[in-house]
């Protein structure tokens, strides 16, 4: 028999999962550093309008996001099945450890 696989139709459903694909530290962390290396990107793209700052920020965001899976959380990025909605959960995290709370959000989940 095969397990059926969930498909998150909204955005407050899919972040408890998203979550628990973040839960070492070192994986979110590489998350921020790949996240502020497009932030710079695009704020660098936006000032010089050189589009050389768009493969940059793509591979310097997914490489550093990827790595912390591959080599940390041992899953699949979440990007892989849910662009959209993983998109909108790294910039919530972000904020959220700019903020010093995606460790609360991390222990709110289930062991």
């Amino acid at each position: 028999m095969q397990a059926t696989e969930v498909r998150y139709t909204s955005f407050g459903e899919f972040w408890p999962f998203y979550v628990s694909q973040h839960r070492d530290r070192r994986n979110r962390n590489m998350h921020f550093v790949g996240t502020t290396i497009a932030n710079i990107c695009i704020l660098l793209l936006l000032l010089t309008q050189s589009l050389v700052f768009v493969p940059i920020g793509l591979v310097g965001s997914y490489g550093f996001a990827w790595a912390g899976h591959f080599f940390f959380e041992k899953n699949k990025p979440a990007t892989f099945t849910y662009p959209v909605m993983s998109l909108f959960g790294d910039l919530k995290m972000y904020w959220l450890m700019w903020q010093g709370k995606m460790g609360t959000e991390v222990a709110r989940l289930p062991a």
